[in-house]
Protein backbone atom coordinates (compact mmCIF):
# COMPACT_ATOMS: atom_id res chain seq x y z
CA UNK A 1 0.00 0.00 0.00
CA UNK A 2 0.99 3.35 -0.88
CA UNK A 3 2.15 6.04 1.51
CA UNK A 4 -0.59 8.59 1.00
CA UNK A 5 -3.11 5.52 1.39
CA UNK A 6 -2.07 5.44 5.21
CA UNK A 7 -2.00 9.03 5.65
CA UNK A 8 -4.92 9.34 4.02
CA UNK A 9 -6.34 6.47 6.24
CA UNK A 10 -5.14 8.06 9.57
CA UNK A 11 -6.83 11.66 8.04
CA UNK A 12 -10.14 9.84 8.05
CA UNK A 13 -10.00 8.17 11.60
CA UNK A 14 -8.37 11.42 13.48
CA UNK A 15 -11.87 13.18 12.26
CA UNK A 16 -14.24 11.29 14.18
CA UNK A 17 -11.78 11.23 17.10
CA UNK A 18 -11.68 14.55 17.63
CA UNK A 19 -15.29 15.27 16.52
CA UNK A 20 -16.90 12.49 18.46
CA UNK A 21 -18.10 14.23 21.96
CA UNK A 22 -16.56 12.83 24.87
CA UNK A 23 -14.34 13.45 28.22
CA UNK A 24 -11.47 15.04 26.81
CA UNK A 25 -13.98 17.59 24.55
CA UNK A 26 -15.85 18.55 27.91
CA UNK A 27 -12.73 19.03 29.89
CA UNK A 28 -11.44 21.24 26.84
CA UNK A 29 -14.39 23.70 26.90
CA UNK A 30 -14.75 24.06 30.97
CA UNK A 31 -10.75 24.67 30.38
CA UNK A 32 -11.11 27.35 27.66
CA UNK A 33 -14.04 29.01 28.96
CA UNK A 34 -11.86 29.57 32.56
CA UNK A 35 -8.42 30.42 31.01
CA UNK A 36 -9.08 31.76 27.18
CA UNK A 37 -7.57 30.42 24.15
CA UNK A 38 -4.14 31.45 24.47
CA UNK A 39 -3.71 29.60 27.68
CA UNK A 40 -6.10 26.55 26.62
CA UNK A 41 -4.47 26.18 23.21
CA UNK A 42 -1.49 23.35 24.01
CA UNK A 43 -4.38 21.27 26.01
CA UNK A 44 -4.53 20.13 22.14
CA UNK A 45 -1.24 18.85 22.72
CA UNK A 46 -2.61 16.19 25.29
CA UNK A 47 -2.74 13.39 23.08
CA UNK A 48 1.03 13.39 22.35
CA UNK A 49 1.82 12.33 26.35
CA UNK A 50 -0.94 10.03 26.75
CA UNK A 51 -1.17 8.21 23.74
CA UNK A 52 2.09 6.58 22.99
CA UNK A 53 2.40 4.43 26.29
CA UNK A 54 -1.64 4.25 25.41
CA UNK A 55 -0.41 2.68 21.60
CA UNK A 56 2.45 0.51 23.23
CA UNK A 57 0.33 -1.12 25.92
CA UNK A 58 -2.79 -2.06 23.23
CA UNK A 59 -0.27 -3.39 20.57
CA UNK A 60 1.90 -5.64 23.09
CA UNK A 61 -0.30 -6.27 25.94
CA UNK A 62 -3.83 -5.01 25.95
CA UNK A 63 -5.39 -7.82 23.64
CA UNK A 64 -4.22 -10.87 25.96
CA UNK A 65 -5.66 -8.74 29.22
CA UNK A 66 -8.67 -10.04 31.40
CA UNK A 67 -11.70 -7.48 30.91
CA UNK A 68 -11.00 -6.84 34.71
CA UNK A 69 -8.15 -4.56 33.65
CA UNK A 70 -10.35 -2.36 31.71
CA UNK A 71 -12.95 -2.07 34.39
CA UNK A 72 -11.03 -0.75 36.87
CA UNK A 73 -9.45 1.69 34.60
CA UNK A 74 -13.28 3.28 33.88
CA UNK A 75 -13.57 3.24 37.67
CA UNK A 76 -10.18 5.04 38.55
CA UNK A 77 -11.42 7.59 35.44
CA UNK A 78 -14.94 7.97 36.33
CA UNK A 79 -13.72 9.23 39.63
CA UNK A 80 -10.99 11.56 38.43
CA UNK A 81 -14.23 12.72 35.96
CA UNK A 82 -16.35 13.75 39.31
CA UNK A 83 -13.62 15.06 41.35
CA UNK A 84 -12.78 17.67 37.28
CA UNK A 85 -16.80 18.48 37.12
CA UNK A 86 -17.00 19.43 41.00
CA UNK A 87 -13.95 21.90 39.65
CA UNK A 88 -15.98 23.18 37.25
CA UNK A 89 -18.89 23.32 38.78
CA UNK A 90 -17.36 25.50 41.54
CA UNK A 91 -15.62 27.76 39.21
CA UNK A 92 -19.01 28.42 37.57
CA UNK A 93 -20.29 29.59 41.08
CA UNK A 94 -17.10 31.78 41.86
CA UNK A 95 -17.21 33.23 38.22
CA UNK A 96 -20.72 35.61 39.29
CA UNK A 97 -18.75 37.40 42.25
CA UNK A 98 -15.06 36.94 42.10
CA UNK A 99 -12.49 36.33 39.72
CA UNK A 100 -10.88 32.84 39.36
CA UNK A 101 -7.21 33.09 38.70
CA UNK A 102 -6.50 31.01 35.41
CA UNK A 103 -4.82 27.70 35.13
CA UNK A 104 -1.46 27.43 34.04
CA UNK A 105 -1.28 25.49 31.04
CA UNK A 106 1.09 23.26 31.82
CA UNK A 107 -1.34 21.62 34.95
CA UNK A 108 -3.75 21.88 32.56
CA UNK A 109 -1.86 19.49 30.20
CA UNK A 110 -1.24 17.24 31.99
CA UNK A 111 -5.14 16.90 33.11
CA UNK A 112 -6.13 16.16 29.78
CA UNK A 113 -3.51 13.75 29.31
CA UNK A 114 -4.85 12.09 32.50
CA UNK A 115 -8.39 12.17 31.34
CA UNK A 116 -7.29 10.72 28.14
CA UNK A 117 -5.09 8.12 29.61
CA UNK A 118 -8.03 7.13 32.56
CA UNK A 119 -10.27 6.81 29.26
CA UNK A 120 -10.86 3.07 28.36
CA UNK A 121 -11.90 4.07 24.24
CA UNK A 122 -8.35 5.23 23.23
CA UNK A 123 -7.48 1.19 24.43
CA UNK A 124 -10.32 0.08 22.83
CA UNK A 125 -10.02 2.30 20.08
CA UNK A 126 -6.19 1.14 19.40
CA UNK A 127 -6.47 -2.46 20.40
CA UNK A 128 -9.11 -2.56 17.73
CA UNK A 129 -8.99 0.11 14.82
CA UNK A 130 -5.73 1.51 14.63
CA UNK A 131 -3.72 -0.82 15.90
CA UNK A 132 -3.71 -2.95 13.04
CA UNK A 133 -3.65 -0.77 10.70
CA UNK A 134 -0.57 0.57 12.13
CA UNK A 135 1.28 -2.86 12.68
CA UNK A 136 0.18 -3.22 8.85
CA UNK A 137 1.57 -0.53 7.73
CA UNK A 138 5.19 -0.71 9.81
CA UNK A 139 5.22 -4.26 8.36
CA UNK A 140 5.82 -2.49 4.99
CA UNK A 141 8.59 0.44 6.48
CA UNK A 142 8.72 2.67 9.36
CA UNK A 143 7.92 5.36 6.64
CA UNK A 144 4.74 3.74 6.32
CA UNK A 145 3.69 4.34 9.93
CA UNK A 146 4.71 7.24 10.20
CA UNK A 147 2.17 8.66 7.70
CA UNK A 148 -0.69 7.02 9.29
CA UNK A 149 0.49 8.40 12.78
CA UNK A 150 1.22 11.70 11.19
CA UNK A 151 -2.61 11.79 9.27
CA UNK A 152 -4.22 10.49 12.40
CA UNK A 153 -2.52 13.34 14.50
CA UNK A 154 -2.82 16.32 12.02
CA UNK A 155 -6.05 15.52 12.38
CA UNK A 156 -6.44 15.18 15.95
CA UNK A 157 -4.48 17.98 17.06
CA UNK A 158 -5.95 20.25 14.50
CA UNK A 159 -9.36 19.18 15.42
CA UNK A 160 -8.65 20.08 19.20
CA UNK A 161 -7.25 23.33 18.55
CA UNK A 162 -10.42 23.85 15.96
CA UNK A 163 -12.67 23.29 19.06
CA UNK A 164 -11.01 25.80 21.74
CA UNK A 165 -11.21 28.19 18.95
CA UNK A 166 -14.82 27.64 18.89
CA UNK A 167 -15.31 27.71 22.73
CA UNK A 168 -13.60 30.48 22.83
CA UNK A 169 -15.55 32.58 20.73
CA UNK A 170 -18.71 31.04 22.24
CA UNK A 171 -18.05 31.64 25.48
CA UNK A 172 -16.69 35.22 24.90
CA UNK A 173 -20.25 36.08 23.81
CA UNK A 174 -21.65 37.35 27.05
CA UNK A 175 -21.36 36.37 30.49
CA UNK A 176 -24.66 34.56 31.25
CA UNK A 177 -23.42 32.24 28.23
CA UNK A 178 -20.26 31.84 29.60
CA UNK A 179 -21.19 30.89 32.55
CA UNK A 180 -24.19 28.36 30.97
CA UNK A 181 -21.93 26.85 28.81
CA UNK A 182 -19.31 26.28 32.22
CA UNK A 183 -22.55 24.74 33.81
CA UNK A 184 -23.36 22.68 30.39
CA UNK A 185 -19.28 21.44 30.18
CA UNK A 186 -19.19 20.69 34.50
CA UNK A 187 -22.99 18.32 33.94
CA UNK A 188 -21.29 16.76 30.68
CA UNK A 189 -17.57 15.77 33.03
CA UNK A 190 -20.23 14.92 35.45
CA UNK A 191 -22.37 12.51 33.41
CA UNK A 192 -19.02 11.14 31.53
CA UNK A 193 -17.78 10.60 35.33
CA UNK A 194 -21.22 8.50 36.49
CA UNK A 195 -21.17 6.55 32.93
CA UNK A 196 -17.49 5.30 33.52
CA UNK A 197 -17.71 4.21 37.28
CA UNK A 198 -21.40 2.67 36.48
CA UNK A 199 -19.33 0.58 33.15
CA UNK A 200 -16.51 -0.06 35.06
CA UNK A 201 -19.02 -1.95 38.48
CA UNK A 202 -20.63 -3.81 35.65
CA UNK A 203 -18.09 -5.13 34.52
CA UNK A 204 -16.70 -6.32 37.80
CA UNK A 205 -19.74 -8.38 38.29
CA UNK A 206 -21.68 -6.02 40.96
Amino acid sequence: MALITYLLQGLVLGFPAAAQPGSTQAYLLAYTLKNGWRRSLPLALAPFISDPPIILLTLLLLTYMPPLFLSILQIVGGCFLLYLAWGAWKGMKTAVSTPVPPDSAQKGLLKAALINALNPNPYIFWATIAGPILLTALRQSVLHGFAFLLGFYTMLIGGFATFIGLFSLTGNLSRRVNRWLSGMAAIALGLFGVYQLWNGISGLGY
